[in-house]
């Protein structure tokens, strides 16, 4: 995900703490061990989360905290029509089980 330049102070800000409701969301919909990071010098963010499984991580952007969270925070980064994040897909390069 890409960060806008200046909006890290005010990112941080609305993580903290996270909206009860959406935290609730993620946990009903099988997410643990959620952390996002900054890479400083381009403002990209990466993701990470264990989830259940891909399906119900998908269903996330379907429900009205999600929507709400995603137009609440789309004025500090990229987004697409619908609100939600511009992400990128990582090809996973080495994995030690």
């Amino acid at each position: 995900m890409q960060l806008h330049a200046g909006c890290l102070d005010e990112y941080r800000r609305r993580h903290d703490p996270i909206w009860p409701e959406l935290a609730a969301v993620l946990k009903a919909h099988g997410v643990r061990n959620y952390s996002i990071h900054l890479h400083p010098q381009t403002l990209e963010l990466f993701g990470y989360a264990e989830v259940e499984s891909e399906e119900r991580w998908a269903a996330i952007a379907q429900t009205p905290g999600c929507r709400q969270w995603w137009a609440h925070m789309r004025e500090l980064m990229d987004v697409n029509p619908d609100d939600s994040p511009v992400t990128l897909a990582l090809e996973e390069v080495f994995h030690l089980p």
